[in-house]
């Protein structure tokens, strides 16, 4: 899956900026980028979703474990790979009928936490048990939430083009053909939300997330990572 994004949907982290400049690496455009995808995956589906997103997924070579998917609602776009283990509960939580998938879950998840303000977000994707991976893009509000599971099950990478937009992929070779050392895999446990102010950790919420420059002889540009909190043995 593939979600291309401009700088007016969102700001390009400065870390993978920096690490772009830093080592200088050949890149294409998004457009390249997308043309790239659609040429190397059989059987795509490409979407426009306004004039500065562009979104796109294959069932092409997809694991039956975690399978992709993808839907629209109320001008609300998800890409959504991987598997929710209590898809049941959440269902009936969200008060949806037994034939929603997981895709059509985090629409509803997502729509909750929009109109409920301030509902936390990390309380919405840290109700989602199993490997999953997603994008979503609300379009009414130009907003954009991408979150991984916990243990990185489903693999999820983000880049900078040549021309500025912020890539997101589930592979890793796709996005350094276009983004050079612009890249990082993006952290798992963690959501992006330009509505809630970036990166953030939904297990450690309160946590900082630092980006460590990458040596030359990695294709990364940047690692991230959830600083954890200072181990104090308890006392009586």
């Amino acid at each position: 899956m593939l979600g291309v994004f401009s700088g007016s949907i969102v700001s390009p982290p400065e870390e993978l900026v920096a690490a772009g400049s830093r080592t200088p690496s050949p890149k294409t455009t998004s457009a390249a980028l997308v043309n790239r995808f659609v040429e190397t995956n059989a059987s795509t589906v490409s979407i426009q979703a306004g004039d500065q997103v562009q979104l796109a997924f294959t069932h092409h070579k997809e694991s039956p474990l975690l399978p992709r998917s993808f839907a629209v609602k109320d001008e609300i776009f998800c890409l959504f790979e991987g598997a929710l283990d209590n898809l049941g509960s959440l269902r009936q939580q969200y008060g949806l009928a037994k034939s929603a998938n997981e895709v059509v879950l985090v629409i509803e998840a997502y729509k909750a936490l929009r109109d409920r303000a301030p509902y936390p977000a990390n309380h919405v994707v840290g109700h989602l048990s199993g490997n999953f991976a997603f994008i979503v893009f609300d379009k009414s509000t130009s907003t954009l939430f991408v979150a991984s599971d916990q243990y990185g099950k489903v693999p999820l990478y983000w880049g900078i083009t040549a021309d500025g937009y912020v890539a997101f992929a589930d592979d890793a070779d796709l996005l350094k053909g276009s983004c050079g050392k612009s890249l990082a895999s993006f952290p798992q446990g963690c959501f992006f939300s330009t509505a809630a102010g970036g990166l953030m950790s939904y297990e450690n919420p309160k946590n900082k997330i630092t980006a460590v420059p990458a040596t030359d002889e990695e294709i990364w540009g940047a690692t991230f990572k959830v600083e954890g909190p200072a181990v104090v043995a308890a006392t009586e």
